[in-house]
């Protein structure tokens, strides 16, 4: 017997999902969350790393005691010769040398850099020679930041391109749509819990912008296919075939975002929490966060969208109409579903016997259908010559 769950219809397409009816509470909800992104951004803003805000980065040794214990005592450090400084991050990182730990400072003048390095180096007592400590300015994460952007707006130019020749402008327009919106999201999910914004956070954004990209075409190209001369019949609307085929690939793309975050999430949580890596927590934390509302986009966001620009063409809308229009004939009873017995009138009386010679007589210019008698050429006497008796010869 055949499994009847919801996991076997949604892998056979059959689920019946209705995404693309319910798009107005999607939009309401990408609007919400949209908008709460865009306060936190103005309220909140970002925590900012020393590549873009400015700031002093220190490597102490590894052996000079636990992380926590290095970074109260640099605390302690700026609190007396740092003029107010503070530490703003703290990790532990692995090299060729040795392990160490790298704690990030807000900005500090030559002079209390190193009195604090020399600070550091009596409290930890160790030499300053084995402390080394680099200064970055704010100004080369304002190209970093140029760049990206420079590199985003590229990539949306020659996605628009794309995605115009493969399908058509309108699929266009939902696809960068859904791909803003997940910039935004994640930016703002960045900007709510805290979490530090570094080049590697930069790369991570473009990398997303590749995924999602991607989920949006597989979820397109079965648009497309079921969508094609949907015209010429009455059996369905835009929308009703697109919602078909997000169904139809929903099992596909979530299959796709589990196996693209499984191995992000091993980078993440064990790579970056358990081993300690630190250097991965910024790039694995914004590829995690980016793929998983990339996903939700694509589904809930891109094909329903679409359906409203398609619905705005008005070979489309006069399609929808004549669908919705011979449903509702069907139901009054106006016209018989395709396939369907005809029904009598009200008004009109059918002879039984006579309804089964109509359907029994043969139609114009049909061959009877008893069998022909034998002959050679099919009931004409043998060696027939026409009507001539006996088929003599002429002499």
């Amino acid at each position: 017997m055949a499994k009847t769950g919801l996991a076997s219809r949604l892998y056979r397409g059959e689920a019946d999902v209705n995404i693309v009816g319910r798009r107005k509470l999607w939009f309401g909800v990408a609007g919400v969350l949209v908008l709460i992104a865009v306060l936190s951004f103005g309220i909140r803003g970002f925590s900012l790393g020393i590549e873009f805000a400015g700031g002093n980065s220190f490597q102490v040794p590894a052996s000079v005691g636990t992380l926590e214990q290095a970074e109260a005592k640099v605390d302690a450090a700026l609190a007396a010769k740092g003029g107010g400084a503070e530490v703003v991050t703290a990790q532990k990182v692995g090299s060729t040398s040795g392990e160490y730990y790298e704690l990030r400072t807000s900005q500090l003048t030559a002079e209390q850099a190193n009195a604090v390095k020399t600070d550091m180096a009596q409290s930890f007592g160790i030499q300053p020679d084995q402390i080394s400590g680099s200064q970055v300015s704010e100004a080369w994460g304002s190209q970093v930041t140029s760049r990206a952007l420079l590199g985003l707006l590229i990539f949306i130019a020659v996605v628009a391109i794309y995605l115009i020749l493969r399908f058509e402008w309108r699929m266009a327009v939902a696809s960068i749509a859904s791909l803003l919106t997940n910039l935004v999201l994640t930016a703002g999910i960045y900007s709510l819990v805290g979490f530090e914004v570094t080049p590697s956070t930069i790369i991570g954004f473009l990398t997303i912008l590749g995924f999602a990209l991607y989920d949006v075409v597989v979820v397109f190209d079965k648009v497309q296919e079921n969508t094609r001369g949907i015209t010429a019949n009455n059996n369905m609307t835009y929308g009703e075939a697109a919602n078909l085929a997000l169904n139809q690939s929903l099992m596909r793309s979530l299959n796709t975002s589990v196996v693209a975050l499984l191995p992000v999430g091993g980078l993440l949580f064990i790579g970056a929490g358990l081993l300690g890596a630190g250097t991965l927590k910024d790039l694995g934390l914004v590829l995690f966060v980016g793929m998983a509302v990339a996903f939700l986009t694509s589904i809930l966001l891109a094909t329903p969208l679409l359906v409203l620009l398609k619905n705005q063409d008005p070979r489309i809308s006069a399609h929808n109409r004549r669908v919705l229009a011979r449903r509702g004939a069907i139901a009054r009873g106006e016209v018989a579903p395709k396939g369907a017995p005809r029904v009598a009138q009200a008004d009109e009386v059918i002879d039984p016997e006579a309804a089964a010679l109509a359907g029994s007589a043969p139609k114009v210019g049909a061959r009877p259908a008893g069998k022909r008698p034998t002959g050679a050429r099919g009931g004409r006497p043998a060696g027939g010559g026409g009507n001539r008796p006996g088929g003599a010869k002429r002499r």
